[in-house]
C-alpha cells in the first residue's frame, strides 16, 4: 500500500470512528472504571470475535454487556447457565404438535445477534458443548434441520474464578473458541466513592439511547478488513506464536519446562484481526506493534498451557507471556 492509499485510508478511519466517542460516553454514565474491559469488548465487537470475562461477582460483568446491547439496535439475549440446563434450553429442540401431527421447530434463545452466556462454567459439558458448536459453525441443528444464526451473533460468556462448587470448568480446546480472555479486577477508591455516589442516587438507572445499528457493525468489519499490516508486524506476531511453542529456538530456553502446549494458529489470527480492531478504535489505517502489545495478554492468556512445574513455581501463561515479549525484537 502507497503512501496516497494509506492517506486515504487514514481519513476515511478518521470520518468512520467517530462513533466510538459516542459509545463510551454512554457506557461511562452507566459504568465506572473498566475503560481497558470496555474498549476490548468493543474490539471484540468490531472484529467479530467471541469473550470469555473472568472475576470475581459484583465488578459489573453482566452490566457491562447488557449496557452495550441496550446501545446497539439489535437483538440480545441473557441466558443464566445453571447445573440441571439441557442443551434443548439453549439451542430449541422439536414439539409435536397434536393438531396436525408434525413435529416442529421451536428455536432456543440462542437465535440472537448478541448473547450474554452467563456463569458459563455452571453448565454440564453438553451445554457447553452446543453453545461452543454454535460459536464455531454460527449454526445449529434441530432434528434433521441446520439453521444459520444471525449475523453478526457474538457470545460474551462470564465465568466466576473462586467458587468451584456446582461448576464445571471450561477444556482449553473449547475456551480457545474464545477470542479473548478478560480478567476484571476490583475498582480503586475513587471508582468505588463513585458507584457508592451513584447507587445512592439512582444514576445507574440511566436509560440509554441507541448510537449504532446493525449495519453499521457490518460496515465497520469491513473496513476494518482493510487496514494495513506491515510484513515486519506479520512476522512479529508469528515469531511471538511460535517462540511459545518452541522457546528454544529463540533463545528464551529457560521458560520451556513451564510451557505444556504453545499457543494455536487460530491466536495467529486473531492477534491481527483485534490489532487491526484497535487500529481503527484510535483511528488509524495500519497496525503499530503497540495494537499487538495492547491485546497479547488477552488473546494468549487461555491458549498458552502451564506445566505443573510452572504451577509449582507459582508461574502462570502471563508471566510466561511477559519473557516472550522481552526477548522477541520489537519491529
Amino acid at each position: 500500500m502507497n503512501n496516497s492509499d494509506l492517506n486515504k485510508l487514514n481519513e476515511k478511519i478518521i470520518e468512520k470512528s467517530k462513533f466510538i466517542d459516542s459509545i463510551l460516553v454512554e457506557i461511562s454514565k452507566t459504568i465506572v472504571g473498566q475503560d481497558e474491559i470496555i474498549n476490548k469488548i468493543l474490539i471484540g465487537l468490531f472484529s467479530n470475535g467471541h469473550i470469555l470475562l473472568e472475576g470475581v461477582p459484583g465488578l459489573a460483568k453482566t452490566t457491562i454487556i447488557k449496557t452495550l446491547s441496550n446501545l446497539i439496535s439489535t437483538k440480545f439475549q441473557r441466558i443464566q447457565f445453571t447445573p440441571d440446563m439441557l442443551p434443548a434450553d439453549l439451542i430449541g429442540t422439536l414439539i409435536f404438535n397434536q393438531k396436525n401431527g408434525l413435529f416442529e421447530t421451536k428455536k432456543g434463545p440462542i437465535f440472537s445477534n448478541i448473547i450474554l452466556a452467563d456463569e458459563i462454567n455452571r453448565s454440564p459439558a453438553k451445554v457447553q458443548s452446543a453453545l461452543l458448536e454454535a460459536m464455531q459453525e454460527r449454526q445449529i441443528t434441530i432434528g434433521e434441520n441446520s439453521f444459520p444464526l444471525d449475523d453478526p451473533f457474538l457470545v460474551f460468556a462470564t465465568q466466576n474464578p473462586i467458587e468451584q462448587e456446582g461448576t464445571y470448568p471450561l477444556p482449553e480446546a473449547q475456551v480457545d473458541r474464545f477470542m479473548m480472555k478478560l480478567t476484571i479486577n476490583y475498582p480503586n477508591k475513587d471508582q468505588e466513592l463513585e458507584i457508592l455516589k451513584r447507587n445512592s442516587l439512582l444514576i445507574n438507572q440511566t436509560k440509554h439511547k441507541t448510537v449504532i445499528k446493525l449495519s453499521d457493525i457490518k460496515n465497520t468489519r469491513k473496513l476494518i478488513n482493510e487496514i494495513y499490516v506491515d510484513q515486519k508486524i506479520q512476522n512479529y506476531v508469528v515469531d511471538i506464536i511460535l517462540s511459545s511453542r518452541n522457546p528454544e529456538e529463540y533463545k528464551i530456553g529457560e521458560i520451556s519446562n513451564f510451557i505444556k502446549y504453545g499457543a494455536s494458529p487460530r491466536a495467529t489470527i486473531f492477534l491481527i484481526s483485534a490489532a487491526k480492531a484497535r487500529a481503527f478504535m484510535k483511528g488509524r489505517g495500519y497496525v503499530i506493534p503497540e495494537d499487538i502489545r495492547y491485546i497479547i495478554y488477552d488473546v494468549l492468556r487461555h491458549r498458552i498451557i502451564p506445566t505443573f512445574e510452572a504451577e509449582a513455581e507459582e508461574v502462570n501463561s502471563e508471566d510466561i507471556i511477559e519473557s516472550i515479549l522481552s526477548e522477541i525484537e520489537v519491529p
